[in-house]
């Protein structure tokens, strides 16, 4: 379906999102416990309460609209998938959220007919909220956790534009766990320059802000990493495809909602891979 109330979604989603947050923070600084799931990845406490918080409110926000949450799928609970559906992580980069670094994040997601039309990125350690307003328009605000907005319209919200960057001149945020030789060759084939290291999806943000030109992913992420970052991206006049330029596709239950590598991307002329 058509999605344009993102606003009106932001809206009724902020007192959950800050309440997710502050759970998260809070889990943190009375000390983790970090286990492990199937796949080996790491899950703490603050993973499963923060989705809880969150699948509620989506519950009530958009009523009837599946949500594929990322613990609940990792326990093989999913539901059946429609035209449109929810994509949450609930904090995505565990692994630095429990080494005490800031780049961990909130993501939620909405898809319709594969593809996403709403994104919110929250990093709560860093106080940066990136999200789609309306069709088209990104924005980014600052949420301190210390002193929330009682309201979303008192967020001072700044366009996201992306860059204009100059093929073979490329700036990368790249993620802190790909690397090695291979990896630097496909970023000199890619024309990248200079390169940030980054976890979670405040890589997207840094490519919606401006900040960087590319973000390159050749390892394996899911949907749930991804939908709101795109969205975001896209929003922000950039775009996230394949490596051939195939448009990424979500809802692929049969697959555990895996994508394949891809590169998100800044207003960059004489695109090439």
């Amino acid at each position: 379906m058509p999605f344009d109330a993102h606003a009106g979604l932001a809206r009724s989603l902020l007192p959950a999102l800050v309440e997710a947050s502050r759970v998260i923070m809070q889990v943190r600084e009375n000390g983790l416990v970090v286990d492990r799931k199937s796949d080996d990845s790491p899950v703490t406490e603050a993973d499963r309460l923060a989705e809880a918080i969150l699948s509620a409110a989506l519950q009530r926000s958009l009523d009837g609209v599946p949500i594929v949450a990322e613990e609940s799928a990792a326990a093989g609970l999913t539901p059946k998938i429609e035209e449109t559906f929810v994509l949450l992580d609930p904090l995505d980069g565990t692994r630095d959220y429990a080494a005490g670094r800031s780049d961990f994040t909130v993501n939620i997601g909405l898809v319709d007919l594969g593809q996403p039309v709403f994104g919110l990125i929250y990093a709560p350690a860093r106080s940066e909220l990136f999200l789609t307003i309306a069709s088209g328009r990104a924005v980014e605000a600052r949420l301190d956790l210390h002193a929330p907005p009682a309201a979303f319209s008192e967020l001072v919200l700044t366009p996201l534009n992306a860059a204009a960057g100059k093929s073979g001149h490329l700036r990368a945020v790249v993620s802190r766990r790909e690397c090695g030789p291979e990896f630097d060759e496909r970023l000199a084939g890619l024309g990248i320059v200079t390169r940030t290291p980054a976890s979670s999806a405040v890589k997207f943000g840094l490519v919606a802000r401006g900040d960087a030109d590319v973000y390159p992913r050749f390892g394996p992420t899911c949907e749930w990493d991804t939908a709101a970052g795109q969205a975001i991206v896209e929003a922000a006049g950039g775009t996230v495809t394949g490596l051939n330029g195939e448009p990424l596709v979500y809802g692929k239950a049969g697959s555990g909602f895996l994508n394949g590598a891809f590169i998100a991307r800044g207003r960059i002329a004489n695109q090439a891979t």
